[in-house]
């Protein structure tokens, strides 16, 4: 079987499997369906496009965020923030923090509804924190097709139905991790469980009843403190599915039905899991920072299965971004440097400097690069903080055909594309674009600076009354003894 008619077996059992999202064409989760990166319905991109090029929309947001846009039955549905900490200038009180989820047409570009969400505190300042890095809305959404559920941290978990009215909301924790920074791991679906990884907020992965919001099971564990990832769900066979995440150090895989652990592997040797795993099949590929190298693994082994099923462990690192897949090779982007990685032996087959490229971030953490490449038939697009795209050409030889702006103002973009029905989503910390060809005259199709026909639904998440006065700072008592792995499932078939 070809790669490609391989990759499209595996999305069509995922879909069956996992969730029941509106149509093909959805992107209802981060990095789209099983997390992979990759889209179809390609010609309707453009190589090329500019403020006044190529635009069909843009949308002003109510605030920034780290959060990637998705799509589900024609709606793009991201997350915000705004109230508190969005300037680095003290302006308000962490009172008045609010989490935004906007829904918007994705043909139009008009807001269809907007839920502000009110702050539960304790939260961890903005300013004497690492939580600056990336803000208060860093979890993409998920969509089954029929509902929207988010993770916003310590400010809880939220399930609405398409037309924007709560169905019900969860606690997932108020603690935080060692160093402050916050978490952005996103919440993901399994059949009719909602599994969300609380790693900052109670050291914990959490199943939830997606019709009622009850828990039902909670796994916690030390060695999920620095892993900012997002799961996937890896079917290794007809009875079994494996949820598949890279924490600091270790590969693990869960069984989604009870989240207790039924494999595990010594993989990266980093202190941090900043990136998200992909599969291809049963097989299973992770990049980490700090000189951690990568690996591939197989999934659907039992008990410590670093001797038996590591396929190979590479040299070759990431950052933030995750990578993608494309015939036999992963590419990820790291420090400015394309890299393609053989699929098969974890040797490095090219590595290319992105030429141009501007730097956004900071001294303490470097450039603030979140954003993952996306693959779209047979090229790559990779969104920098700084709203750069370089479209490349993928094949026996990779060539650059552009790099694009959107705008000329200073913004920052940290969530990852998106694609729908032959469209390019970008959200940046001001406004979310939309890309598509055929959109070179403005006059029949003028752009969205405000938006249209809003109507907030507020919801209103009641304070913690034991926080600090000022910032709202947690007042926990030392957190509970817990192990350093989930517990171990005593049953893998």
């Amino acid at each position: 079987m070809s790669n490609t008619a391989r990759s499209i077996a595996i999305y069509a059992f995922a879909i069956l499997l996992f969730c029941n999202p509106g149509s093909a064409d959805d992107w209802p989760r981060f990095r789209g369906l099983q997390g992979a990166g990759v889209g179809q319905n390609s010609d309707s991109l453009p190589n090329v496009w500019s403020p006044s090029e190529n635009i069909a929309w843009k949308v002003r947001l109510p605030g920034p965020g780290a959060s990637s846009p998705i799509v589900v039955n024609g709606k793009v549905l991201v997350t915000c923030y705004s109230g508190y900490g969005v300037t680095k200038d003290k302006q308000s009180d962490i009172k008045d923090l609010m989490r935004n989820l906007i829904c918007i047409d994705l043909a139009s570009g008009k807001i269809l509804w907007q839920n502000n969400i009110e702050a539960s505190l304790p939260e961890d300042p903005y300013y004497k924190s690492g939580v600056s890095s990336h803000g208060y809305a860093s979890h993409t959404p998920v969509s089954d097709g029929t509902n929207v559920y988010t993770f916003f941290g310590k400010g809880g978990v939220f399930a609405f139905d398409l037309d924007g009215n709560e169905l019900w909301r969860a606690d997932a924790g108020k603690e935080s991790d060692p160093p402050t920074w916050g978490s952005s791991s996103s919440p993901i679906l399994y059949r009719d469980t909602l599994i969300v990884t609380a790693s900052a907020e109670s050291q914990s992965i959490i199943g939830f009843d997606t019709l009622t919001g009850q828990e039902k099971w909670r796994q916690s564990a030390t060695g999920l403190d620095g892993m900012w990832g997002t799961p996937i769900l890896v079917p290794v066979n007809k009875a079994r599915t494996d949820l598949v995440m890279l924490v600091p150090g270790e590969i693990w895989g869960l069984d989604p039905a009870t989240g207790k652990l039924r494999w595990h592997a010594t993989a990266t040797k980093s202190q941090q899991a900043y990136t998200s795993v992909i599969a291809d099949g049963q097989r299973v590929y992770a990049f980490s920072g700090q000189g951690g190298g990568s690996i591939a693994i197989d999934a659907g082994g039992t008990g410590n299965v670093s001797d038996t099923r590591v396929i190979w462990k590479g040299p070759v690192n990431a950052i933030y971004g995750s990578p993608v897949r494309y015939e036999s090779n992963l590419y990820i982007i790291a420090r400015g440097i394309l890299s393609a990685v053989d699929t098969m032996t974890g040797k490095r087959e090219l590595q290319m400097r992105l030429k141009g490229e501007r730097k956004t971030g900071n001294s303490r953490f470097g450039s603030l690069d979140y954003a993952s490449p996306i693959v779209v038939g047979d090229r790559l697009f990779y969104l920098n903080a700084s709203g750069q795209v370089y479209v490349f050409q993928l094949g026996k030889n990779v060539e650059l055909l552009a790099v694009n702006e959107v705008t000329s103002e200073k913004e920052v973009f940290w969530g990852s594309p998106a694609i729908s029905n032959g469209r390019l989503l970008l959200r940046g910390s001001k406004f979310l674009y939309c890309i598509t060809d055929g959109h070179g005259d403005l006059t029949d199709t003028p752009l969205t600076d405000t938006p249209l026909a809003i109507t907030p639904k507020i919801r209103t998440v009641r304070t913690n009354e034991d926080t600090d006065s000022d910032l709202g700072i947690s007042k926990l008592s030392t957190k509970p003894e817990r192990p350093q792995r989930p517990e171990f499932a005593e049953d893998n078939d």
